[in-house]
């Protein structure tokens, strides 16, 4: 851990240390038959651009980046990693504090296989109520554990807890390195004790596709899991490309 030291603090207490501020909690309109999704909240894509955060890739190319939330560990996350290494498909996996302390093994898997790791905070709070001392805290505490077990040196992606957000915590975060992930395909996957049944889960993503998606999954879904194989498959007989988030070149607001 020694070779880690934590960098200058680059946010400073000062007066734009006073919190809460401004929330944004994400929500978009779902894309229905290729269409690009549209995003209404009022000030969203200005913020967005400002900070260079990502929702979309570029729309006019069928290519597809595919996202988990990995807040704790259901059983499922092997056999996930399983089909993306048959299908030979990158992913990005955003984890917190629990998850790594619970499952390192998992972690070590994920990136030996080729896939990164993103950074959901240590405790999973809403960044909008937190001190900037406290956010950049959560995310040294996840850049670093993640380090020390798997060597992954750089943690470059933010996915904000519970997609919840504001103008400071996107500035903080930029200024400490990260790039915000939000998502353009998503259904209501979390919900451990409600689930539908693969050909749902399967259902609720294929009909959302377009050209440049971002997919956002839980990897707690036993649905998700069961339907993964088929979505990529299906979604390359379509004309589909999965790709890394490092390969995303342009970004649309």
């Amino acid at each position: 851990m020694a070779a880690l030291v934590l960098s200058v603090l680059a946010l400073a207490p000062s007066a734009a240390d006073a919190y809460p501020d401004k929330p944004y909690h994400y929500g978009f309109k779902k894309s229905k038959n290729g269409a690009r999704p549209s995003i209404d909240q009022e000030g969203f894509k200005e913020i967005v651009k400002k900070h260079e955060a990502i929702f979309l890739g570029d729309t006019t190319q069928k290519e597809l980046y595919l996202t988990f939330d990995n807040g704790y560990e259901n059983g499922y996350t092997p056999g996930i990693l399983n089909t993306l290494k048959e299908k030979q498909v990158p992913a990005i996996f955003f984890v917190t504090g629990q998850y790594i302390k619970d499952k390192p093994e998992l972690l070590k898997r994920m990136v030996e296989e080729g896939h990164l790791i993103g950074n959901h905070s240590w405790s999973h709070p809403d960044m909008s109520q937190v001190s900037n001392e406290r956010l950049k805290e959560e995310l040294d505490k996840v850049k670093y554990a993640v380090a020390d077990i798997t060597g992954q040196k750089e943690m470059r992606y933010l996915r904000p807890p519970r997609g919840i957000f504001s103008d400071r915590v996107l500035q903080g975060s930029k200024k400490l390195g990260y790039t915000s992930v939000f998502w353009s395909v998503a259904y209501r996957d979390w919900e451990t004790n409600k689930q539908r049944g693969a050909g749902y889960a399967y259902d609720s993503v294929m009909k959302q596709l377009h050209p440049g998606a971002v997919i956002l999954l839980h990897s707690v879904s036993k649905d998700n899991a069961e339907a993964l194989g088929r979505i990529i498959d299906d979604a390359r007989a379509q004309g589909y490309t999965f790709k890394s988030l490092d390969e995303m070149k342009v970004k649309e607001y």
